[in-house]
């Protein structure tokens, strides 16, 4: 009789496992009626895992987008949408919180930046401090971005693309933009005075690229598997090397200096040398915090709050928008007619940003209002865009609907990814091409272009989209009239350019060789 019924207990517990594990999230749950990307999807993760840790992710999630439409599941509690009504229309622009795996990712000296903040209100908090600094009319008419544009253009791209062309040299502009981007957000963040000179300081600018892509083909533990690293410190092993841990002290070091340099600056107003996004977060965080009437903030704490908060803006600006402008030089010199078409139209600048220099930068605004240059830049970011990868959001309780699909449980995981919103035929014709064409309106119609920007995601979209956007439109608007006003250039070495599979992306050959001839 006792043997029967412990028998008995582990079979209902057997049963209750099975149940649980295989035939509830196979066939019970709300979740099994979506397509899945593997057989294994609705019991195992592993499928996926392993795909994202071979650096697969965005062309797994768009091939199975392809065959099994706009929404599909990727893992048990995962699934990934690929369509805006019903998909993106509700849970970017509807507040579906962010996940966890942002701070795992993102997060530095112990705290959270607003990008990487889970919660909606302490996002929108932080948000209201700092998006009119970056909103597109302060930035076309700040003297502080204007004074570092002169400077980062007029004094170090251009003398270095001039002397490049004068002796007919190649030159890596994967390699150079790095420097130039970096050069051109952290004027703005921290004042020219105080920025880098990256673009200049070639072996340094070395060493800093060392210690911050050292630590890129580990992102996949601190994403999916955040628990593994310290298990395997348990036992006396590691999967993420020791010198990504050292690169991440040296960079964190970085960013405090530049942070210390800027708070000796906060008194004055003078435009090359006033940090002004510095100083907008720091006097709001102080305004913030004696409206609260909890204790006052640590001093301590509050310069790593900042020094987080910094770091995030300036590696995000300085690393995505060199990859834009590395992918906008290498599809502009494959098509020499679209660069002579861009250069007639960059002449009607008054003045035109010509070398050596003769006059001061056309306004911001009129560079902006060029059709054409618009066209390129938002077709690159298109086909190339710098973050393709997954915005990972939580579902709400009790419940939602996505695509049509009702009851989908509160806690899942939800992804979509402008890798694949970017490529729907349907939206954008034969959309492995590169075709400025398709966003002119002399071309197009206005039902056409309003259905295209309505699937364009290069920065994401709703409340938490990026808050950067205007600062990186201007800067790569910027850069690529002053080129292609004074230079032609021709591809020298682009083997192996494409994107490799990642998050943020780069060429998979971490270069691209280009000559640059005077016109």
């Amino acid at each position: 009789m006792a043997f029967s019924l412990s028998t008995l207990a582990a079979a209902i517990v057997a049963a209750l496992v099975v149940y649980k594990a295989i035939i509830y999230p196979a066939f019970v749950s709300p979740l099994a009626k979506i397509p899945n990307v593997h057989w294994s999807a609705p019991i195992s993760p592993a499928w996926m895992l392993w795909r994202r840790f071979r650096m697969q992710n965005n062309r797994t999630i768009q091939a199975a987008h392809e065959q099994l439409g706009p929404i599909v599941r990727l893992g048990p509690t995962e699934i990934s949408i690929n369509c805006v009504d019903g998909g993106i229309k509700s849970v970017y622009t509807g507040g579906f919180e962010k996940h966890e795996w942002y701070p795992r990712v993102f997060g530095s000296f112990g705290t959270v930046s607003m990008f990487t903040m889970t919660g909606s209100k302490t996002h929108s908090v932080r948000k209201r401090m700092l998006s009119n600094i970056y909103s597109k009319s302060t930035l076309q008419s700040s003297p502080h971005l204007r004074m570092a544009s002169n400077a980062v253009v007029f004094d170090r791209l251009l003398p270095l693309l001039h002397e490049t062309a004068s002796s007919d040299s190649p030159i890596d502009v994967h390699d150079m933009n790095q420097g130039l981007t970096m050069d051109f957000v952290s004027s703005y963040l921290f004042g020219l005075q105080n920025g880098t000179n990256h673009l200049q300081n070639h072996s340094y600018r070395k060493h800093w690229l060392h210690l911050y892509l050292c630590r890129k083909p580990y992102e996949f533990y601190h994403q999916e598997m955040p628990n593994l690293n310290g298990w395997m410190k348990c036992v006396g092993l590691r999967v993420i090397p020791k010198y990504c841990d050292d690169a991440n002290e040296m960079l964190d070091n970085w960013a405090l200096d530049l942070c210390d340099r800027a708070e000796q600056a906060m008194s004055s107003t003078e435009p090359g040398v006033e940090p002004i996004v510095y100083k907008q977060l720091k006097q709001s965080l102080d305004k913030h915090s004696s409206k609260d009437r909890g204790p006052k903030p640590d001093p301590a704490q509050e310069r790593l709050d900042i020094a987080c908060e910094m770091y995030d803006q300036l590696t995000a600006g300085y690393e995505t928008s060199a990859v834009g402008l590395t992918f906008l030089l290498w599809q502009l010199s494959k098509h020499p007619e679209t660069q002579t078409k861009l250069r007639e139209e960059l002449l009607t600048l008054d003045p035109p940003i010509t070398y050596p220099r003769v006059s001061e930068l056309p306004s911001a605004k009129s560079i902006d209002n060029l059709p054409l240059l618009e066209a390129i830049i938002t077709e690159t970011l298109r086909l190339h865009a710098p973050i393709p990868g997954i915005q990972p959001r939580v579902t709400p309780s009790p419940s939602c609907t996505l695509t049509g699909y009702s009851d989908i449980p509160a806690g899942t995981r939800v992804n979509a990814q402008a890798y694949s919103l970017h490529r729907n035929p349907e939206v954008f014709p034969d959309p492995e091409s590169w075709q400025p064409r398709r966003w002119l309106k002399e071309e197009n119609s206005c039902e056409d272009l309003e259905e295209r920007r309505r699937w364009f995601w290069a920065f994401g979209s709703g409340g938490r989209m990026c808050v950067g956007s205007n600062l990186a439109l201007q800067e790569m608007k910027l850069v690529a009239a002053a080129i292609y006003t004074n230079f032609r250039t021709t591809i020298v070495d682009d083997e192996n350019v494409e994107a490799n599979d990642a998050y943020t992306v780069k060429p998979s050959s971490d270069k691209l060789i280009l000559k640059f001839h005077p016109v």
